[in-house]
């Protein structure tokens, strides 16, 4: 049984040569290397009518040397970082901005290479780059934040609805090691992982509330929802060194099929509240009106004619259209 376990990378904050000091070392070392050619074939010429070959290909040497060396060079712009990979082995990570020297065998890593197989197989298929921008290149990891814009995801709620959903999150790469060794891609990783919490968040929530529920919903409880958003997100993304600032819904709505039927159901409960709120006021009038009658003494009204007035008020509070009085010149009882 396999019992090796994958241990999360660290980044470890290094300091390399300056660039400005060591540009002027190494273009003095090569006017030095060719002074030193130039002697040994003028030297050598005249004392000996033939070049000093040992000190030629001592300088020849020096050059390639002085020539590799100069592949050191490497500049940063803030928020830029640069990871060091010698022979395989990581070595830290250069976060000062500026112009630097380093190593020139510190080569490419699994990130980069991984960017530039992803970019070579869109060339082929005619799509665009799946990083959506050319790779910074020399292991260097943009440490911006990024907008991620999602696309319109066909989901089912928490009551089986399907619903369209999107959502807009806010990430940057805080800890470089991690984004380069434990995953294989994390610009590729953030969106994949983007879409699959989406998803499982709205299998955690209703779209909305139904009668009367008082649940968190996607639609009347968007802070909460983009707080679980994000906090989904980090715990996904924290492996591979990426910090969430943001997410937040900004597409929420019924899918097309079912999009009308949710319609006139909402208008329906529309309909129900207004005319709730509209038969409590109006009973509230009538027995204001009631009691008024009966304190001031203004009619005395028996048990067959209160109720002929409550339904008089009642219809004229609630119809809709204008009501129109009609005058009865005779008794109730008549």
């Amino acid at each position: 049984m396999n019992t090796n376990k994958v241990t999360a990378a660290n980044e470890q904050v290094v300091r390399v040569q300056n660039g400005w000091a060591m540009l002027v070392l190494l273009i003095a070392a090569v006017l030095a290397d060719i002074g030193l050619m130039v002697f040994s074939i003028k030297d050598g010429v005249e004392t000996t009518g033939q070049p000093h070959v040992g000190l030629m290909l001592l300088s020849a040497l020096a050059l390639g040397v002085l020539i590799i060396l100069m592949t050191g060079l490497f500049t940063l712009q803030p928020n830029q970082a640069r990871v060091l990979v010698l022979f395989g082995a990581y070595k830290g990570t250069v976060r000062t901005p500026g112009f630097h020297w380093g190593n020139p065998f510190y080569s490419n890593g699994p990130q980069q290479a991984a960017s530039w197989r992803a970019n070579l197989v869109a060339a082929k298929m005619g799509a665009n780059s799946t990083a959506g921008q050319r790779p910074l290149g020399r292991n260097k990891i943009s440490l911006r934040a990024r907008t991620l814009n999602g696309d319109k995801l066909k989901v089912n709620d928490k009551r089986g609805n399907p619903i369209e959903i999107a959502a807009v999150v806010v990430w940057r790469v805080e800890d470089s090691a991690q984004a380069m060794f434990d995953v294989d891609n994390y610009e590729n990783y953030v969106p994949i992982q983007s879409e699959s919490a989406l998803r499982h968040l709205a299998s955690l929530y209703a779209y909305d509330h139904s009668e009367e529920d008082t649940e968190i919903t996607l639609r009347s409880n968007v802070d909460d929802v983009s707080k679980s958003l994000r906090d989904e997100l980090q715990e996904r993304l924290s492996k591979a060194g990426v910090v969430v600032d943001e997410a937040r819904l900004t597409h929420l709505a019924y899918a097309p099929e079912i999009a009308q039927a949710m319609l006139r159901r909402q208008q329906a409960e529309a309909v129900i509240a207004a005319r709730s709120k509209i038969v409590q006021g109006a009973v509230s009038m009538v027995d204001m009106a009631l009691k008024e009658l009966a304190e001031k003494h203004v009619v005395q009204l028996d048990d067959e004619r209160r109720a002929a007035m409550v339904s008089n008020l009642m219809v004229v509070l609630c119809g809709e259209s204008e009501v129109h009085p009609v005058v009865n010149t005779g008794t109730l009882y008549s």
